[in-house]
């Protein structure tokens, strides 16, 4: 069936609806994020140049859907560092009512020089772009990453090193450079990066989840001045080494306090990976398995009016070409429901990087990247839904 850009398409039920926020393009789309404003208005954000970190003409850009409305507004510039790479970009509206857009700027074309960034706007209901108001950098000092991580590879080492020696010799090379890495402060440092957005803690402060592709670990990022000042948590890291890997995290709180890491498997056994902290996100417990099977793509959680919680993934071994929405009763313990937002053939659509929200009105949103074989180039996707659809109440 032809997809068009400015009509609404209506699949399987008639509360599955959605769009692509703007006509397929040439360039690479990817890694959308997605908020509602008090007005109602919806505003997306995403990535957008020749390639990703690689190409210096990346930029942020944005598009607006006013309440009410069926087509986006043109997309506009959010964010251009000049010939650098601007990826990763994260929507938030603070209680206040401050809008802010997280991003990265990358330094040298690889991922572990990526300069963590934010600015915020309290004008951003008119016409193209917010008018940005501050910006800053946001600098990452982990809590215990040198000596965790070292543990990690030590162990990793005693356990593995016949393994390594004999079918992976080119291994040891790269163990050492990692390991230089993790006693060098600036590598500590610099290449933590941003996915999912926020959430607010029982505290009231702003949780940022954060990830490292050289460390292969993921934590969170802590503000309760508005952006003045940030903490950070011990790294989300099992001792074991196989099960490095754990990015891109994106967080739930449960009614007791609890909050969840539900994250990205980079590695092995190829399903989304979890984690627990039982101190308000200042550390977690081992890393864990959800059986939902994940092709190393991003995950994204939302806790829901009723109490139920949605996850949005690529729900494959292999490949982003289904991508599915499931629902857990008890707080993630369980996910025994779940439907497919759109799937094709192995090799012929990539639906990935969601990004879930929900809106005034009850319905669930979710934008992610967007390719079909049929299609020429790429786009991102905008999709409306009920609570009711998912467990299949046409």
């Amino acid at each position: 069936m032809p997809v068009s850009f400015i009509s609404t398409l209506f699949i399987l039920s008639f509360f599955l609806e959605g769009e692509l926020i703007f006509p397929p393009n040439e360039f690479h789309n990817h890694g959308s994020t997605i908020i509602e404003t008090e007005t109602g208005d919806l505003l997306a954000a995403w990535f957008h140049g020749s390639g990703e970190r690689w190409a210096d003409d990346v930029v942020i850009q944005g598009a607006r859907k006013r309440k009410g409305a069926s087509e986006w507004s043109a997309p506009f510039l959010m964010a251009d560092t000049p010939d650098l790479p601007d990826c990763n970009p994260v929507l938030f509206l603070d209680s206040r009512g401050v809008l802010w857009l997280f991003w990265i700027t990358v330094q040298d074309n690889q991922w572990g020089s990526s300069l963590l960034k934010y600015r915020t706007s309290t004008n951003y209901a008119g016409e193209g772009a917010p008018k940005w108001e501050w910006q800053d950098v946001i600098h990452v000092r982990p809590m215990e990453l040198e000596e965790r991580f070292l543990e990690v590879i030590e162990t990793g080492v005693a356990t593995y090193g016949d393994i390594i020696s004999n079918f992976i010799p080119d291994m040891k090379e790269k163990i050492e450079d990692i390991t230089a890495r993790a006693k060098d402060k600036l590598h500590r440092r610099l290449g933590w990066m941003t996915r999912t957005p926020p959430t607010v803690r029982s505290d009231g402060s702003i949780m940022l989840g954060l990830y490292s592709d050289v460390f292969n670990c993921s934590l969170a990022a802590f503000t309760n001045d508005a952006g003045e000042r940030w903490s950070f948590s011990t790294p989300i890291m099992d001792p074991d080494v196989a099960m490095l890997g754990n990015i891109q995290p994106c967080f739930a709180q449960r009614k007791n306090g609890e909050i969840i890491a539900f994250m990205r498997d980079n590695g092995i056994p190829k399903q989304v990976r979890w984690s627990m902290s039982q101190d308000n996100g200042l550390t977690w417990g081992p890393v864990l398995i959800t059986g939902i099977p994940n092709p190393g793509s991003s995950v994204d959680v939302q806790v829901l009016r009723s109490g139920k919680w949605a996850l949005v993934c690529n729900d494959t071994m292999l490949g982003r070409h289904q991508l599915s929405v499931y629902l857990s009763d008890d707080e993630g313990l369980t996910w025994e429901r779940s439907r497919i937002i759109e799937e094709a053939a192995f090799g012929e659509g990539s639906f990935s990087y969601p990004t879930v929200i929900q809106s005034r009105d009850d319905a669930i949103h979710v934008t992610y990247s967007y390719k079909r074989k049929e299609i020429s180039g790429s786009a991102i996707k905008h999709v409306r839904f009920t609570e009711e659809w998912i467990i299949g109440k046409d």
